[in-house]
């Protein structure tokens, strides 16, 4: 079998013609999104509205049907339905700044922010856009680069070997960079691990206390439905304050032969099921 949810859509289908028996699944690899990580504690994003302006320049459909012919989800924090267990549904999701459908309409917005602060056609603002140097980070900050420029901001890209680009991340070594995190079946861990102060992988440090104290309330809430309605609030605060805009939820493929048995591709975590103790081969 291939790695699981490695496959982009283009190497599954050139896999499918060279190996025909081959069976193949196309599936949400285990929650795994793109988002754009902002130094906030410097200039010039350290201007809300400057953040904003850059969560408005996104055209997240756009990223899916570039980079993976339309196999793909627009979510937030917590990955979207029906993968995602706690995810916003689209409708609910749409009402969040930064993600009406009607790209033109955010990107004007995002112009006359831009304006407000000096910046336009003649002063563009500069920014270098911090990846790992691995295609599944590289190429979605390439196309990062070319929406930034509907704002005026103008983008270079900034390769980073693996062994090198967290330690630069976590000593915010950058201005904005394209990134990869998960989104578990649960939202505690994904929101404490990753938007809690000071915690662990928190990549670019975002911190607010009313966020912690929401995050708190939700892990200690023992009804559902409460428990989502408080999970869709911190979604709406993380949204507001510009935290960490995600892009899209991504695909992946996987492909076994037809004597594998027992496996079960695991759609909300890219840890479950890593044991592979109830796989087998019948030859």
């Amino acid at each position: 079998m291939t790695f699981p949810y490695q496959l982009t859509v283009q190497l599954l289908k050139d896999l499918q013609q060279q190996m025909p028996q081959a069976i193949c699944e196309l599936v949400p690899d285990g929650g795994i999104n793109r988002h754009v990580i902002i130094n906030r504690d410097v200039p010039p994003f350290d201007n809300l509205d400057l953040r904003r302006a850059m969560a408005l320049s996104l055209d997240r459909k756009a990223f899916i049907d570039i980079l993976s012919e339309g196999q793909g989800d627009i979510g937030g924090v917590l990955q979207p339905p029906p993968a995602g267990l706690w995810g916003m549904p689209p409708e609910m999701l749409k009402e969040l700044p930064g993600y009406d459908p009607d790209v033109h309409k955010n990107r004007t917005q995002a112009l006359q922010l831009m304006a407000h602060h000096g910046y336009g056609p003649d002063k563009r603002l500069k920014v270098k856009v911090t990846t790992r140097d691995l295609p599944f980070y590289r190429d979605p900050a390439v196309l990062l680069i070319d929406q930034l420029k509907e704002v005026y901001i103008d983008g270079e890209l900034d390769t980073v070997d693996t062994t090198a680009y967290f330690p630069k991340i976590r000593r915010k070594d950058f201005t904005v960079g394209l990134n990869l995190q998960t989104s578990g079946p649960d939202p505690d861990p994904t929101l404490d691990i990753f938007y809690g102060c000071g915690s662990s992988l928190n990549w670019d440090g975002y911190c607010n206390p009313e966020v912690d104290r929401l995050i708190e309330q939700l892990s200690v809430e023992a009804d559902k439905e409460r428990r989502r309605q408080l999970a869709w609030t911190i979604e709406r605060r993380l949204a507001e304050d510009v935290a960490r805009p995600i892009i899209f939820y991504s695909r992946g493929g996987t492909c076994w032969q037809p004597y594998v048995k027992g496996l079960t591709l695991m759609v909300n975590s890219i840890y479950a099921g890593n044991r592979r103790e109830d796989i087998w081969l019948d030859k």
